[in-house]
């Protein structure tokens, strides 16, 4: 495969994985981006540890989607992810959806 075939099938798969991201963006809470993923997911759990005066971050993340084209199940109910650079977890906002005091559908 030639470096244009790859660069053109790399495209191809960001954008399908673009599209599924936006079909499921709604299924989740929170969006947490490391230094190697983006990941969406409904548990976010950050913790600071030390080792020998390294400071490092421990994330637990639960019902997770994972940005990855090379990853052939995107959906992981656990990921744990360890790393000495920065995250970041935003709290994804909720629709504006108010149902009827009176449970009046109609």
């Amino acid at each position: 495969m030639s470096s244009e075939d790859l660069e053109k099938y790399e495209t191809e798969m960001e954008l399908q994985l673009y599209k599924e991201y936006r079909d499921v963006v709604g299924l989740f809470t929170h969006v947490v981006e490391t230094e190697r993923r983006f990941y969406l997911a409904n548990s976010v759990d950050v913790k600071v540890r030390t080792d020998g005066g390294e400071v490092f971050f421990d994330v637990t993340m639960a019902d997770a989607w994972v940005w990855d084209i090379y990853r052939p199940a995107r959906f992981v109910k656990n990921v744990r992810v360890v790393t000495f650079k920065d995250v970041n977890v935003e709290e994804l906002p909720k629709p504006d959806i108010k149902l009827p005091e009176s449970g009046d559908f109609s």
